[in-house]
């Protein structure tokens, strides 16, 4: 077995439990920052007990101690999981919490047989592939619980991802400030620091949309909060939401409120009030085969444009994923819409990003009986990406919270939870266009130089193993 390099004392058990106890306990009341915002700067705490969990004897020991971290992070925040899938949410708490496991194996792994110092830079990096992989790119992949949404104001800056960089990075300075700081020379700082420009450059923010327009419209739009409403109460409804605002130019129900297309009865009421109706429904390719879609209602009663879910949510009834993503040329300029959890994913606001759109439209689908805290998680996202791409938002949850989110992230206005009939109505100023933050290819580079790492230690492992047989003793 290959020497430790590593020059810092290894952790015992008892200092082990002290600051996994530590970094489980500043992550949960950083998520409080929902209600009390100063303390999502907790967010470093949790960072910076990960990393001093990194210290252990071996691999094996830091995979546990993630996975743990991870669990005892995870499963209290996602208790919705249990009402939802049952038992099999002790199976998805372990696949979050195994991303855990593995940055703290990764780094204990690197720390161990290349040092401190040599390892340091890596620990942001690894940080940023790991969350990006977990959050965009395989099968279960699942964006909550992010480190950026416990700091969305950063997001304006570096993109959510952007934001675990900083974080980590900031704290790989301070704990190893003596190792990045003198054993580094000052050469090897400069060019760290001279490659993080490079990116900032190359990778720029993409615009998209209308090139500098004088005057942004402002767009009326209102939404009334519906969880499984006969068809034929819907016009009822409209017509009291138009009663009190008799200015609004577009009306938004949630994802799902229509177990097919589109009734008559709701493009008669959009052809007779002049007004433009988006609308959550299942577009139907067979009898059982069919897209969750947002359908849009012109004022003529015909549908306009409509848009299938891009991420039908895993184990679900969902329908099929989208073939493509497509703008509404509306009146107003450019509407993109997600439905649901499609605004989770950053891969699905760049791709509307980047055909133009100055508004996103978001209709949900958010059970009651799934709990105020479920409600409050997903209550996170829509700032951040208001944030991210300097995009009005306008998410209209079937039971709650909705939202207005003007372009810079400040909540315009939003309703209660579980309240059912609530009224969001909200006048929104479209975007000149959209931006895609610095961080997207950024964290893909990260992604993969984090890939080239664990297959080199998974090598360097294998190949120790075999030099141990080897050199072992005949029994």
């Amino acid at each position: 077995m290959e020497k430790s390099k590593s020059t810092s004392q290894t952790l015992g058990w008892k200092q082990s439990f002290l600051w996994l106890a530590f970094a489980v306990a500043c992550f949960h009341t950083a998520y409080t920052s929902i209600h009390h915002p100063v303390a999502g700067l907790l967010i470093f705490g949790y960072a910076f007990g990960l990393v001093k969990l990194t210290n252990q004897p071996d691999v094996r020991h830091a995979f546990y101690y993630g996975l743990a971290a991870g669990f005892l992070c995870y499963a209290p925040q996602l208790v919705f999981f249990w009402y939802i899938f049952n038992s099999a949410a002790i199976v998805l708490w372990l696949v979050l919490a195994f991303w855990i496991g593995l940055f703290m194996a990764m780094v204990c792994g690197s720390r161990r047989r290349w040092g401190d110092a040599k390892s340091a830079w890596l620990i942001p990096v690894v940080w940023t592939g790991l969350e990006y992989f977990r959050s965009e790119l395989y099968y279960l992949k699942f964006s909550w619980l992010n480190i950026g949404y416990a700091l969305p104001l950063g997001d304006l800056c570096f993109g959510i991802y952007g934001v675990g960089f900083v974080v980590f990075g900031l704290i790989v300075l301070f704990h190893y400030r003596t190792l990045v700081l003198f054993r580094l020379t000052i050469w090897k700082l400069l060019l760290y620091f001279v490659i993080l420009a490079i990116f900032t450059v190359l990778f720029r923010p993409a615009y998209a949309g209308a090139k500098n327009p004088r005057h942004k419209p402002s767009l009326s739009l209102v939404g009334v909060q519906m969880e499984g409403s006969p068809v034929d109460v819907i016009p009822q409804v409209l017509d009291r939401a138009l009663a009190e605002n008799t200015n609004a130019s577009i009306f938004v129900l949630s994802e799902c409120t229509l177990e097919g297309a589109v009734p008559d009865s709701l493009k008669d009421w959009c052809r007779e009030r002049a007004r433009y109706l988006v609308v959550g429904g299942r577009d139907f390719v067979t009898n059982h085969v069919y897209y969750n879609t947002a359908f849009v209602v012109g004022t003529n009663g015909e549908i306009v444009f409509k848009q299938a879910k891009s991420v039908p949510v895993q184990f679900f009834d969902d329908g099929l994923r989208a073939t493509n993503q497509a703008v509404w040329d509306s009146p107003w300029g450019r509407i993109g819409f997600c439905i649901c959890y499609d605004l989770s994913y950053t891969r699905v606001i760049d791709r509307l990003v980047a055909k133009g759109a100055q508004l996103l439209i978001v209709p949900t689908m958010d059970n009651e009986d799934w709990g105020w805290h479920e409600h409050e998680l997903h209550s996170r996202v829509a700032p951040v990406r208001a944030a991210e791409y300097g995009l009005p938002i306008f998410r209209l949850a079937s039971s709650g919270m909705s939202q207005a989110v003007a372009g810079g992230g400040l909540v315009a206005a939003q309703t209660r939870i579980s309240g059912y009939g609530d009224i969001l109505s909200t006048q929104l100023q479209m975007a000149a266009r959209g931006t895609i933050p610095h961080d997207r290819r950024f964290a893909q580079i990260c992604t993969g130089v984090t890939g080239i790492v664990l297959a080199w230690l998974l090598f360097l492992t294998a190949k120790d193993s075999r030099s141990s047989r080897r050199n072992s003793p005949p029994v």
